[in-house]
């Protein structure tokens, strides 16, 4: 059975923990959706969610239970990708209904003027000058009019086309929502989860290589709470930014949740996985914070870093479990550092880690 780590434990406790404060503040009842509102506002997963409540907030200081409801429906139902996928389907349909409607006329046209034609195949032979004339003005009048038919139908099979071809859009980009972080443009957990599982399975079959790099901003509540949310959010954004910039190929990076963010590293052994993990560390504490509403310079950010790699027998799980007790060694030997699965800091316990 799958244990969940000590960070894991109090950072979501933090997090449930701001979200019963502001319920019990607010006056409000502590039900599912109230909590998952407060929640959410409290990991910053979805800036337009905090932004929404903090307008409500400022314009009349409390969150009534239909302004929970809203922001509940417009940003975290469950609904949301199915109906926006549920309405490119109904769309889609459509589409094929009218063509189809088109094509059933086309072919009443084409199966009327092939009995024409039948027809003046038949009088032609025994007609006089004027029934040959009747029968060619038919004819061409009948030629015209399937030319007619035929435009029309091509000229709606290519807006068709055209419409479908968006709605494969609307459907790629619902899907890459779906998979990516809104704060960050990283990839959010879900997709971590799913390319991880990927990673290892490949490695396993290969024999290859494949290292795993998992970091956490240090003293990030502290930003929090001396500088409000919206510094927090920054904070990740300039986190997320150098964790993108020292990744290539097929790396993969992601906010693994709160200040949490990974870095999947396919075909890359411990002693590369560790450079590149430094080279991030470096980054982020090459830049300097500013608050934006004030211009105030807020010192350097710096973050602890753990990395590990793929052993003989390994899940994901316990990939996950040992980067994770290097990063907290890292913290515990006094953060702004990486520290992997073979350096001394990590206990024999921490190496050797695995799922229950």
């Amino acid at each position: 059975m799958a244990t969940i780590s000590g960070g894991e434990h109090e950072r979501t406790m933090a997090f449930a923990e701001i979200a019963l404060g502001q319920i019990r503040a607010l006056h409000q009842p502590a039900s599912p959706r109230n909590f998952e509102v407060w929640y959410s506002y409290a990991t910053g997963y979805f800036p337009a969610l905090n932004e929404m409540v903090n307008d409500i907030l400022s314009r009349t200081g409390t969150l009534s239970d239909r302004d929970a409801e809203s922001v509940y429906n417009l940003h975290l139902s469950p609904n949301r990708l199915g109906d926006r996928i549920d309405k490119v389907g109904e769309r889609v349909v459509d589409e094929i209904e009218q063509v189809m409607a088109m094509v059933d006329a086309a072919v009443g046209s084409a199966n009327k003027h092939s009995e024409s034609l039948a027809g003046a195949s038949r009088n032609l032979p025994t007609a006089d000058r004027e029934g040959v004339r009747a029968i060619i003005e038919s004819l061409v009048s009948m030629a015209k009019e399937m030319e007619l038919i035929n435009y029309r139908l091509e000229e709606r099979l290519l807006a068709s086309k055209q419409e479908i071809n968006q709605l494969q859009r609307s459907l790629e980009v619902a899907r890459n929502e779906s998979l990516t972080d809104p704060l960050t443009s990283l990839s959010n957990r879900k997709f971590f989860d799913q390319a991880l599982t990927k990673a290892v399975t490949a490695a396993v079959a290969d024999n290859e290589a494949v290292s795993l790099i998992m970091t956490d901003i240090d003293h990030f509540k502290t930003f929090n709470d001396n500088y409000g949310h919206l510094t927090g959010d920054q904070v990740l954004r300039l986190v997320a930014l150098s964790v993108k910039q020292n990744v290539k190929g097929q790396d993969i990076a992601a906010r693994y949740g709160g200040e949490e963010f990974a870095v999947i590293l396919p075909n890359t052994v411990l002693r590369s996985a560790v450079t590149v993990a430094d080279h991030i560390r470096r980054a982020v504490m090459s830049k300097e914070l500013m608050k934006r509403s004030t211009g105030e310079h807020l010192g350097r950010v710096t973050i602890s870093i753990g990395v590990a790699t793929l052993r003989r027998g390994d899940t994901m799980q316990s990939l996950i479990d040992r980067a994770d007790a290097c990063l907290y060694a890292a913290k515990n030997a006094g953060r702004n550092r990486v520290i992997c699965e073979t350096d001394p800091e990590v206990s024999p316990a921490e190496k050797t880690a695995a799922v229950a």
